[in-house]
């Protein structure tokens, strides 16, 4: 198998994972027109499920993470640096303006303990999922 189709194939089969874990969580894009999407990483682990968030230029201060009803919505701005407003730009690649992700979570989560973290441009959120107790059997006394 040449490069090329290897290389096809792996996207084609990220692009399938990346479809079944927005199935699952029911990721929902937000009807409101942004300017800034930020990018999603999502996986899930034995214990958690993850969420990060590429935010780079984003200050924690400027980030707002709800749960409501089962979704958990992050939303911010990324704002012009007061440093450049002044300079002749001749072109600008980067992105700015308010931004909104929200996601359906599964019914297997601890929505009380979800932690986040910004660290290097990288929002991430960790989502516990529900401990279950394995129920041994045993027998009940009749009294």
């Amino acid at each position: 198998m040449n490069a090329l189709v290897r290389a096809y194939s792996s996207f084609a089969e990220l692009e399938e994972l990346r479809e079944q874990f927005n199935r699952l969580f029911n990721v929902q894009e937000s009807k409101k027109n942004y300017d800034f999407v930020p990018r999603v990483n999502t996986r899930e682990g034995d214990d958690a499920y993850y969420i990060e968030v590429d935010l780079p230029g984003v200050k924690k201060e400027d980030i707002n993470i709800n749960v409501d009803n089962d979704t958990l919505t992050i939303s911010g701005e990324r704002k012009v640096s007061d440093e450049h407003k002044d300079d002749n730009f001749y072109k600008i690649e980067s992105v700015y303006g308010k931004f909104e992700r929200s996601f359906s979570l599964p019914e297997d989560v601890d929505t009380d303990k979800i932690e986040a973290e910004h660290k290097n441009g990288v929002l991430e959120i960790k989502i516990p999922k529900v401990v279950k107790v394995e129920k041994t059997p045993k027998k009940i006394e009749i009294k």
